[in-house]
């Protein structure tokens, strides 16, 4: 992933959702994975939304001059 993290919160967030991406890439390769796929996808969704949080929040306490 090429993004450069803004804090630890959004470091930690970055690297969960890279680790759920590698483990969809392995369970695709096994057969009957798709419930446990599934519940991964809605829990890196739910990282995702996290991490828009902390973006939105880090864009909104920088001086207007920066934006």
């Amino acid at each position: 992933m090429a993004y450069e993290p803004g804090t630890s919160e959004c470091r930690v967030l970055i690297d969960s959702k890279s680790q759920i991406e590698a483990i969809l890439r392995n369970l695709a390769r096994l057969e009957n994975t798709e419930a446990i796929r599934q519940q991964l996808v809605t829990v890196h969704n739910e990282l995702e939304q996290l991490h828009d949080l902390r973006r939105e929040q880090r864009r909104s306490q920088q001086p207007a001059a920066l934006l």
